[in-house]
């Protein structure tokens, strides 16, 4: 059975800073306690990822996806192939600009081969989110300041 989590938060940045650092991909291990290793294995034309192979750990597992991007003005969304330890995951990105700050609405579903109990769906959620929103937050700013 899928497995849905989302969070909406609000980041003092606009929605370009904040697309500009997902699409730093290969910096993405230094700020997401999710990711071990990424690598960028084709890029669009305006440079964004398309293609990614990514290396990932939540509690102790650990997983190596292709992932395919499709980046928008003001969203990105990715797909994951098959792996061992799923059939596929989708994310989404959806950022709406609110003055000087944006909207930022994570979806993400994964759909494990095997069923997973529901006390490790909980904190695996709580950690995948505070990474994808917090720890995001966290690197916006910091790429914010050092510009």
């Amino acid at each position: 059975m899928a497995v849905r989590a989302t969070r909406e938060v609000v980041f003092d940045a606009p929605p370009e800073a904040i697309l500009d650092v997902l699409a730093d991909i290969e910096a993405m291990p230094s700020w997401s306690a999710l990711y071990r290793k990424t690598t960028v294995l084709d890029r669009y034309p305006d440079g964004r990822p398309r293609r990614v192979q990514a290396t990932l750990r939540l509690m102790g597992i650990t997983d190596t996806e292709i992932l395919e991007y499709h980046w928008g003005r003001h969203w990105v969304v990715w797909d994951a192939e098959e792996t061992f330890q799923q059939r596929g995951q989708h994310v989404e990105y959806n950022l709406t600009p609110e003055g000087d700050r944006t909207r930022v609405r994570f979806d993400v579903v994964v759909d494990p081969f095997a069923p997973v109990p529901g006390f490790l769906v909980k904190r695996a959620k709580k950690i995948v989110l505070h990474s994808a929103t917090e720890r995001l937050r966290e690197r916006v700013m910091s790429s914010a300041r050092a510009e």
